[in-house]
C-alpha cells in the first residue's frame, strides 16, 4: 500500500492489470488479453499519465514558467489530466474541445478548475463523431488563445513526455505485471504516444513482440485505407490524420474494428468482467478478440483500458 500522499498526481500510474478470461470463454477463442485497467487514474482515463509527464518535464526544461496559463486542445481525457496535474500545481488551465465530444468531459474539467472553450464542429458532423477536419478547427483556436495568453502549450501531439509516460512506465508496468508473458501489444492511438511508449518499453524486453495499430474501419487512413466515414463514433482518435509520433517500423500491422464491434465489446467487458470502459477501450478488445480468432491463436495480447464509461453516458455506448 502506498503511504499518504502529497497530492492526488502522486497516485497516477501503476494501474492493475486484469486477465480477461472470462470474456475470452465468451466469444470462443484460444489465448490471452491481458488488460490494464487505466480509468483507475484520477482523472479516470490513460492521458493523466501524459498531462503529468508534460508538465514535469516542462518545469524541469524552464518552458513552463511559474504562473504561466497551460493550454491545450483535447477531446477530454488529456484535458482532465491536465486539469487535476494544473489544479494541484497552481497553474490555470484552458481547454479547447470539440462540441462533438461527450459533455460529460467538459463539465468534468470545469468540475477540476479548467477553462472549457468549446469549438463549433465542421458542417456536417454529427455530434458524438469528431473527425480530423473537426479537430482542425480546434487547433486553430488552440493555437490563437495560446498566443493571446502568451501560454505554455501542453502538445500532446508533440511533446516527447507523452511517450516518455509510457516508455518510462506503463509499459514497464506492464511487462512485469504479466510477469514477461506479452506476445503481443495493440492500440487505438489518439496520438500514438501510448502506442509508441509502451511498444519501446516492451521490445526493450522481448524484441520480438508483435505491435498492432487499431483503427476505425470506416477511417483506417493510418492503414493506407480509403477514407469511407471519417465520423465514426470511436472518441479520441482516428482522426484520418498524420500522427507525428507514429514510428511505421514499430507497426506489425493494422487492424480495424467497427463502430458496432467497438460497442458490443465495451458492453460485454462491463457485463461479463465488470469492467465499465469507453469506445476506445471496446476498440481495443474488439481488435484483440479478432487476433486470437485468427492470427494470433494462442498468443497473449497486452492491450489498454483507456478510459471509463462514465465519460458516455450521454451516447448510446450503453444506451441498451
Amino acid at each position: 500500500m502506498k503511504k499518504l500522499l502529497s497530492g492526488v498526481h502522486k497516485a497516477i500510474g501503476q494501474t492493475p492489470m486484469v486477465n480477461l478470461s472470462r470474456l475470452v470463454k465468451a466469444y470462443g477463442v484460444e489465448g490471452r488479453i491481458y488488460a490494464k485497467l487505466e480509468y483507475l487514474n484520477p482523472g479516470f482515463s490513460k492521458k493523466d499519465r501524459i498531462a503529468l509527464q508534460m508538465i514535469e518535464e516542462a518545469e524541469e526544461n524552464g518552458s513552463l514558467k511559474r504562473g504561466q496559463p497551460v493550454v491545450e486542445l483535447t477531446s477530454g481525457n488529456t484535458g482532465t489530466g491536465l486539469a487535476i496535474v494544473c489544479a494541484v500545481k497552481g497553474y490555470r488551465f484552458i481547454a479547447v474541445m470539440s462540441k462533438g465530444n461527450s459533455t460529460e468531459r467538459a463539465r468534468m474539467m470545469k468540475a477540476l478548475g479548467a477553462e472549457v472553450v468549446l469549438v463549433d464542429q465542421a458542417a456536417g458532423s454529427p455530434v458524438g463523431q469528431v473527425s480530423g477536419e473537426d479537430l482542425k478547427l480546434v487547433e486553430n483556436k488552440t493555437k490563437k488563445i495560446t498566443e493571446e495568453l502568451n501560454a505554455f502549450r501542453a502538445d500532446q501531439f508533440h511533446l516527447i513526455g507523452n511517450i516518455h509516460a509510457h516508455e518510462y512506465f506503463t509499459g514497464e508496468e506492464i511487462w512485469e505485471q504479466c510477469s514477461g508473458d506479452v506476445d503481443v501489444f495493440l492500440d487505438f492511438p489518439g496520438t500514438a504516444g501510448a502506442f509508441v511508449g509502451c511498444t519501446k518499453a516492451l521490445k526493450k524486453h522481448k524484441p520480438s513482440i508483435r505491435c498492432y495499430i487499431v483503427e476505425p474501419e470506416t477511417a483506417a487512413y493510418l492503414a493506407g485505407k480509403p477514407i469511407t466515414r471519417s465520423n465514426h463514433k470511436i472518441q479520441g482518435g482516428g482522426y484520418s490524420m498524420d500522427l507525428p509520433f507514429l514510428e511505421r517500423e514499430l507497426v506489425s500491422d493494422y487492424l480495424s474494428v467497427s463502430d458496432h464491434e467497438s460497442i458490443d465489446a465495451a458492453r460485454n467487458l462491463a457485463k461479463r468482467e465488470g469492467i465499465f470502459a469507453g469506445f476506445s477501450s471496446g476498440a481495443n478488445v474488439a481488435a484483440a478478440l479478432k487476433l486470437l480468432s485468427g492470427v494470433e491463436k494462442n498468443s497473449s495480447i497486452a492491450l489498454l483500458i483507456n478510459d471509463s464509461g462514465l465519460k458516455y453516458l450521454s451516447t448510446d455506448l450503453y444506451a441498451f
